[in-house]
């Protein structure tokens, strides 16, 4: 079922939501601020909103299949995806908005009405028959709120060939297929138990409702699926129906997704519509064919299923961004890990010859990415290099390389980001 086009009355709506924002009666979690110009100019009230101004807008990016909006300043389009600008997260906060998320779609966004959805639970690792679950069914059980990052496997995949030389296959992105949300919704763990979860249960596969993958061969991979072995399923999971205070967008899983903190994005199966549970071991296209490591160093068959995402840093920067000289300059940038809390971020402005720690902005957690800044006053004018290097909690630190795999995932080095100091 398909949700109705936008009413006429939507700057109604927009003027009425500005009104209680000032008013300290509505969250404004992870608004950026053209948002709320957006908002102002609707409600003829730009000159109320603090530090809200107006720039040339460039002409909006357009991706087949995605619904949102896709300006260009914030928004890389790459097939039927959208990756976000890193240097547009500058001006937004902790939370990524919806409208500065990243988009990965293996097919088209579809567009559910809510009232329409249902859950089913079912397979041989329940004690009864197949369970449904509406998103009322969901609303009355313990809602658990988690903010957490959400990453493809492949962010960063185009620096193997940029930095590092190396020819792999699959999406070009940069550094911006990530995002940050806070997620509120209900333990998968509790779904499952409710729905009659077996002693001998092992996998649990949820599977989206987007339309069927096929591949440019013309194979029919069937419905976006991926495993979770039930220890992680039982862990910190979840099946989230709002992100950052509201109901999830269409692009990013309305009206119900799963939320796999610190896993590859994959894992995090969007417009979730069944989940199977099984007392044998689940296996898919998305954990067989793909995000496994295949090339040189790897065995034949391909590592084991990628899980935990890796270590990452990066500049809020353009890339080749001209810098004054003689001009203090301050740096921001995040870093995020899928083994544990940043711990430190160090920047290297003269191509890694010496390096300082960055301020960290926010408190390190878990699964969740940290805010750095520093400040560079260059003097020499010419080409220039910065480098930022993530350590996290469990000692580990970005590497100079990362080894090949076809695929380009989990690219984990050191990035380095040309800048120009005019």
């Amino acid at each position: 079922m398909t949700l109705p086009h936008p009413s006429p009355t939507e700057a109604d709506h927009d003027r009425r939501r500005l009104r209680q924002w000032l008013a300290g009666q509505a969250r404004a979690d992870g608004v950026a601020r053209r948002d709320l110009l957006r908002l102002a100019a609707a409600a003829g009230l730009t000159a109320a909103v603090p530090g809200v101004w107006s720039a040339p807008r460039a002409h909006a990016a357009t991706a087949p299949g995605i619904v949102k909006a896709l300006p260009a300043e914030v928004f890389t389009p790459r097939g039927t995806n959208a990756e976000t600008r890193f240097e547009a997260l500058a001006e937004t906060g902790h939370l990524t908005p919806a409208s500065h998320f990243f988009v990965r779609n293996h097919t088209t966004t579809p567009q559910l009405a809510a009232s329409g959805w249902k859950l089913t639970v079912w397979g041989d690792g329940l004690t009864g028959g197949p369970r449904e679950f509406t998103l009322a069914d969901l609303h009355r059980l313990p809602s658990t709120t988690r903010s957490a990052f959400v990453e493809c496997a492949g962010n960063g995949r185009s620096l193997f060939t940029a930095q590092q030389g190396q020819q792999v296959s699959g999406t070009a992105w940069t550094l911006g297929a990530i995002g940050q949300a806070r997620w509120r919704g209900v333990r998968l763990a509790d779904v499952l138990r409710e729905a009659g979860l077996a002693r001998d249960a092992v996998d649990v596969m949820p599977r989206g409702l987007d339309g069927d993958y096929v591949t440019a061969d013309g194979t029919n991979l069937g419905r976006v699926r991926r495993p979770l072995p039930l220890a992680k399923a039982l862990d910190d999971v979840l099946l989230a129906y709002e992100m950052n205070g509201e109901p999830l967008p269409a692009d990013h899983g309305h009206p119900v997704r799963v939320v796999v903190p610190s896993w590859i994005g994959i894992a995090s199966i969007k417009w979730v519509g069944d989940i199977e549970v099984s007392a044998t071991p689940l296996y898919s296209p998305w954990n067989t064919d793909f995000y496994r490591l295949f090339g040189p160093g790897h065995p034949p068959e391909g590592s084991a299923p990628l899980t935990r995402q890796t270590l990452k840093s990066a500049f809020e920067l353009p890339w080749k961004a001209p810098l004054a000289a003689g001009t203090r300059h301050r740096l921001t940038g995040r870093a995020w890990s899928g083994a544990a809390a940043v711990a430190r971020v160090d920047v290297s402005t003269d191509g890694g010859a010496t390096w300082h720690p960055a301020r960290l902005r926010d408190e390190p957690r878990r699964g969740s990415w940290v805010r750095w800044s520093t400040t560079w006053r260059p003097r020499a004018t010419g080409p220039a290099t910065l480098l930022a290097r993530a350590t996290d909690t469990t000692g580990r630190t970005q590497p100079p390389t990362t080894p090949p795999n076809t695929q380009g995932y989990l690219f984990d080095a050191v990035v380095r980001h040309p800048v120009t100091v005019v």
